[in-house]
C-alpha cells in the first residue's frame, strides 16, 4: 500500500513538473511572439517615422524648388517669352537638409506657359470645337459641336477637370487614351476599351496613337498684359477718344489715324475682331449724309477756264459752279472743302480712286477703307479692343506646340508648323541681338505679332483672322516643383500657378501633393 501510494505521488509529481514545464514554454512562446510583434511595432513605427521625415523634408525641398523658380522668373526682363530662355529648361537643385548635417536635399522644377494651351472660360465655341477633335472627337458627328456648345455654356470652370461634369465628355476626350486606359476599370474587355463612343459621350475617330488630351492642351490661366512692346498701355479702339486715336502711330513711328478719320472711326465702332477694323469706312454712314448734297460723280464746267479762274477765286480743281465736288476729279485740297474731311481722308478718297478706278455713284464713296493693309499691321501690336490691365486666352506663338496653332482661325498644320520652324531656327545675320539680360536666348522668338506678317506662309488673309489670338508673350505659368530622393523618385510635389502682370508675383492657384 505504501509502495503504490508513493508511485502514484511520484507520477503525479511527474506530471505536474510536466504541466508546469509545458506551461512555461507557452509563456515563453507567447512572450516571444509578443516581443516580436513589440520590436516589429517599433521598427514599423520607426520606418514610418523615418519615411514622414524623409517626406516632410523633400516637401521642403520642392518648396524650395518653387520659391527658387519664383526668383527666376521675377528677374526676367526680356519683353517676349520663348521656350529658347531658361526657364524653359527643368531647373534642378539642392539644398542642405538642416537636420542631418552634411546631406543635401534634390528638387526639380519645370515651367510650363499656360499661353501655350487653349483656355476653355474664353474660347469660342468654333475654337473649341476643334480642340475636341484635335483629342480625339469625331468631326463628322453632331455631338462634337453639341459637347462645344455645353463647354461655353457651362462656364466658368475652376479647373480643367472640372469640365468631367459637362454632358457627352469622355475619359478619353479629357484625359487622353494613355491616361484614360489606366484609370479603366480591369473588369472593362479589350473591345470595350477599343470602342470609338461610349453610351453618352460623343463619338471619337479611331486612334492608332495615343493621343493627348484636354487636360494636356487646355488652361484657365492663359495671361497677358495689355501693353505694347515697349510696356505703354495699348489703345482700346472701341472707347479711345479722339486725342488718343490721332496720337497712335505704327511700329515705324507714322501716325494713323487723322483728326477726321478719328471721328469717322468712332462714328461707327463696335467691334468685337481686330479684322472687323479693315472694313472701317474712311467715309462713315453719318459724314456721308453730311456730305452727300455737296458731292457728286457727274461732269459739269470742269474745263481748263474754271482751272485758270482757280487763282482768282474761281472753282477748284473737281468744284462745279454751285459748289458741288466731283469725287472723281478733285484733288486733296478741294475734297478738303468738304465739311469734317481733312487731308487723311482726302488722301485716301484719292488714292482709292487711282487704284480702283472712279466712283460710279456718290454712295461708292463709302468703300473707301480706313486702313491699309500695312497700316493694320503696324497697330497690331499697339491696340485692343477691350478694357483692362490683362488680356486672358491669347496663344504664345513662341511656346505653344504645333497641334494648338494649328486650332487657331486661319491656319493649318502647315502653317503651324512654319511657326515652330521660324522661332527655333537661328537668327538672321542681320536681326537685332536680344542682349535684355545676361541669360544666353537660343532660337530666333517673335518680339511682336507683327512680325508673323513677314512669314512666306503667312498670308495677309491669315494674319488678321489670327491677330486677335496670338501673342508673343506670356504672364501665366505653370510650375511644378519635386523633392527627389536618393532613388530618383518624385516623392513630394507641389504645383502653383502664376500671374506677374503686376508688380508682384502672386499665386492663383497652389496644390500640395
Amino acid at each position: 500500500m505504501i509502495t503504490f501510494t508513493k508511485r502514484f505521488s511520484d507520477t503525479f509529481y511527474k506530471e505536474q513538473r510536466g504541466l508546469s514545464l509545458v506551461s512555461t514554454l507557452w509563456i515563453l512562446t507567447i512572450l516571444s511572439v509578443l516581443a516580436a510583434q513589440l520590436l516589429y511595432s517599433i521598427h514599423i513605427e520607426q520606418r514610418t517615422q523615418r519615411n514622414f521625415l524623409d517626406r516632410a523634408k523633400l516637401h521642403y525641398a520642392a518648396k524650395a524648388g518653387f520659391e527658387w523658380t519664383l526668383a527666376v522668373m521675377r528677374t526676367d526682363q526680356t519683353p517676349f517669352d520663348s521656350l529658347g530662355e531658361n526657364w524653359a529648361e527643368p531647373i534642378q537643385g539642392q539644398i542642405d537638409d538642416g537636420i542631418q548635417a552634411g546631406n543635401l536635399l534634390n528638387y526639380q522644377v519645370t515651367v510650363t506657359d499656360e499661353a501655350s494651351k487653349v483656355n476653355i472660360n474664353t474660347a469660342d465655341a468654333g475654337l473649341i470645337t476643334n480642340l475636341l477633335m484635335q483629342v480625339g472627337a469625331s468631326p463628322e458627328d453632331p455631338l462634337t459641336q453639341e459637347l462645344a456648345n455645353a463647354i461655353v455654356e457651362g462656364r466658368p470652370y475652376r479647373t480643367v477637370r472640372d469640365l468631367a461634369r459637362v454632358e457627352g465628355m469622355t475619359p478619353q476626350l479629357l484625359y487622353g487614351t494613355q491616361q484614360a486606359a489606366a484609370l479603366t476599370q480591369p473588369a472593362n474587355t479589350q473591345a470595350g476599351a477599343a470602342s470609338n463612343a461610349t453610351e453618352t459621350g460623343v463619338p471619337q475617330a479611331p486612334a492608332t496613337e495615343a493621343q493627348p488630351g484636354l487636360v494636356d492642351l487646355a488652361t484657365l490661366y492663359s495671361l497677358d498684359a495689355s501693353t505694347d512692346p515697349n510696356g505703354e498701355a495699348l489703345v482700346n479702339l472701341n472707347t479711345a477718344d479722339e486725342g488718343q486715336l490721332t496720337q497712335l502711330e505704327t511700329q515705324q513711328n507714322q501716325p494713323v489715324f487723322s483728326q477726321a478719320e478719328a471721328q469717322s472711326l468712332i462714328q461707327q465702332r463696335e467691334f468685337d475682331r481686330f479684322a472687323a477694323l479693315m472694313d472701317v469706312q474712311a467715309v462713315s454712314d453719318e459724314l456721308f449724309n453730311n456730305i452727300q448734297s455737296r458731292i457728286t460723280t457727274e461732269d459739269s464746267n470742269e474745263n481748263q477756264e474754271n482751272q485758270e479762274d482757280e487763282e482768282n477765286g474761281g472753282p477748284q480743281q473737281g468744284q462745279n459752279e454751285d459748289g458741288q465736288v466731283n469725287i472723281n476729279t478733285a484733288d486733296v485740297e478741294t475734297l478738303e472743302s468738304l465739311d469734317d474731311i481733312d487731308i487723311g481722308i482726302a488722301e485716301r478718297i484719292v488714292d482709292h480712286r487711282d487704284s480702283q478706278g472712279f466712283f460710279q455713284n456718290i454712295d461708292a464713296i463709302k468703300d473707301v477703307r480706313m486702313l491699309t493693309q500695312q497700316e493694320f499691321i503696324g497697330i497690331i501690336d499697339k491696340i485692343t479692343l477691350e478694357d483692362g490691365e490683362t488680356r486672358s486666352g491669347l496663344i504664345n506663338v513662341n511656346t505653344a506646340p504645333v497641334e494648338v496653332l494649328a486650332l487657331l482661325p486661319g491656319m493649318d498644320p502647315q502653317k503651324a508648323r512654319a511657326i515652330v520652324t521660324r522661332r527655333e531656327q537661328d537668327p538672321p545675320d542681320d536681326a537685332p541681338v536680344l542682349s535684355f539680360t545676361e541669360e544666353e536666348i537660343t532660337g530666333n522668338p517673335f518680339t511682336n505679332i507683327s512680325q508673323l506678317s513677314e512669314m512666306e506662309e503667312i498670308d495677309f488673309n491669315t494674319f488678321r483672322e489670327l491677330a486677335d489670338s496670338v501673342t508673343y508673350r506670356s504672364h501665366g505659368y505653370r510650375i511644378e516643383a519635386s523633392g527627389i530622393d536618393a532613388a530618383g523618385r518624385a516623392i513630394s510635389t507641389c504645383v502653383g500657378i502664376i500671374d506677374r502682370t503686376g508688380d508682384a508675383v502672386v499665386v492663383q492657384y497652389w496644390r500640395q501633393d
